[in-house]
């Protein structure tokens, strides 16, 4: 593999190890990379079989791969927050998740700012998932 988890994720090396080294998985590393020195205050968990970031035991933000594009796991008062935007950057949303395109540009920016939505509206949460 090109690129490396950083040290101090290696929670998520049993998820992907189940993933081929292929392009797709480098940039879910370099992804996971990204969040943990953007956001280094964020726990890495490997939860619900997929790579998340936690902050103070509640929910930020999780990641998951299909064939064709990456998946980011928002709650749902968060992705509504963002969808508009999300969409108009060119990708997809669900009900639950935001689906990247493996073959279109990543708006890390985009991604910082949802993240740091979570951590702002979430300071007193003390459950995993909002109320």
């Amino acid at each position: 593999m090109a690129n490396q988890l950083d040290a101090d994720l290696t929670v998520f090396e049993p998820y992907l190890e189940k993933m081929s080294p292929t392009p797709h998985r480098e940039q879910l590393v370099t992804l996971l990379n990204w969040v943990h020195t953007t956001f280094p205050q964020l726990q890495p968990r490997l939860a619900w079989n997929q790579p998340m970031f936690t902050d103070h035991g509640t929910f930020i933000v999780g990641f998951s791969t299909a064939k064709n594009h990456l998946n980011i796991a928002l709650e749902a008062a968060t992705l509504n927050t963002f969808r508009e935007a999300i969409n108009v950057a060119g990708n997809t949303t669900t009900k639950m998740l935001w689906q990247v395109r493996f073959d279109t540009p990543f708006n890390n920016q985009l991604l910082a700012d949802a993240i740091q939505y979570n951590i702002d509206t979430k300071q007193a949460t003390t459950t995993f998932w909002r109320s």
